[in-house]
């Protein structure tokens, strides 16, 4: 177990993305998926009321609250959702006010069965709405006990800062103008794999300085770095589906394809598999609370959990910081 930046928060070093539960992911195999997680020691469970079209929060809720056949004690995980992404008539927008918010994480917590949220951040910027606002709304969901923890998902190094200031990491309190009380901002959720190492340009400095916890999504590269995509799209993968094949593409460039075959001959090396050394790179990182990641099977899920104990020797982790450098690429 790690710590999430200076909370005392106790996280498990991988996380369990639910992007696809609901939707890709029959509830079966979601409950398979949560128990083998839980065997392996995790507790960190990454939500959203937009993930699976709108049903993954509703999967997880009946898996930890259908009394003796339950999956999971809802005291054994810490499960982070978010709001400021609305979705209707089968569309996604950005909403960060204070009402749709706040309503988002009523109708959450409905949806999980419980009465809190342990990290409830902003899922993306909203640049039409006050950030000063946002962040007001985040104290007054800590205030009433629905969030133990607050933070920004998919923001840039600047608002983080911000957001530090204003919510009490610095000067020892919040900053006139939000609360005499403020929570800190104990976490952020940014991109983090050796596909996309952007986070380590500002921000991974800056929440190693202010003591906030950092949760990587995507920790295999939205699923390239599984070396599934190598020779070509397996058609039932992310890669091929309608709703997703967008998600991905980005990540199956010419520049990525050499990144991912760096790490295929350093696997080879090893007698490892191309995603225990992804994962095992992105894990070793100094300042990640948390990996996530995502998977559409239970066996899927289970080659991740095999790959939790590969330990990569410093050469071969030097080499591919070499290759995947985000401020001085070869």
């Amino acid at each position: 177990m790690r710590r999430l930046g200076n909370t005392g928060l106790r996280v498990s070093a991988l996380g369990l993305g639910t992007l696809t539960w609901g939707r890709d992911t029959l509830d079966d195999e979601c409950a398979a998926q949560l128990k083998a997680f839980l065997e392996a020691g995790g507790n960190v469970i990454d939500t959203s009321p937009t993930y699976g079209e709108g049903q993954a929060q509703q999967v997880l809720g009946a898996l930890i609250s259908r009394g003796d056949s339950r999956v999971a004690s809802r005291d054994d995980l810490v499960i982070v959702s978010k709001s400021g992404v609305l979705r209707r008539d089968n569309h996604s927008f950005v909403e960060a006010s204070r009402s749709a918010m706040l309503g988002s994480l009523e109708a959450s917590l409905r949806e999980l069965g419980t009465d809190y949220v342990d990290l409830w951040m902003l899922q993306v910027p909203d640049e039409h709405t006050n950030f000063d606002a946002v962040l007001s709304t985040l104290v007054a969901a800590w205030q009433s006990g629905k969030a133990r923890f607050v933070g920004l998902s998919n923001h840039n190094a600047w608002q983080i800062a911000y957001a530090a200031a204003r919510l009490g990491n610095t000067f020892g309190g919040g900053l006139a103008g939000i609360s005499a009380a403020t929570p800190g901002l104990a976490a952020v959720t940014n991109e983090y794999s050796l596909l996309n190492r952007q986070i380590e340009v500002e921000i991974l400095p800056a929440t190693s300085t202010l003591g906030i916890g950092v949760l990587g999504w995507s920790a295999l590269g939205r699923g390239v770095l599984s070396g599934k995509y190598r020779s070509s799209t397996p058609p039932d993968s992310r890669g091929a589906s309608l709703h997703l094949q967008g998600f991905v593409k980005p990540y199956l460039t010419s520049e990525k394809r050499r990144v991912v075959e760096s790490v295929a001959t350093a696997a080879s090396g090893l007698g490892e598999s191309t995603l225990a050394v992804s994962l095992a790179w992105v894990l070793s990182r100094p300042g990640l609370s948390s990996a996530i990641v995502g998977a559409r099977t239970a066996e899927q899920l289970h080659q991740v959990l095999r790959g939790l104990d590969t330990k990569l020797p410093r050469q071969v982790s030097s080499a591919l910081d070499e290759v995947t450098d985000p401020i001085n690429p070869l």
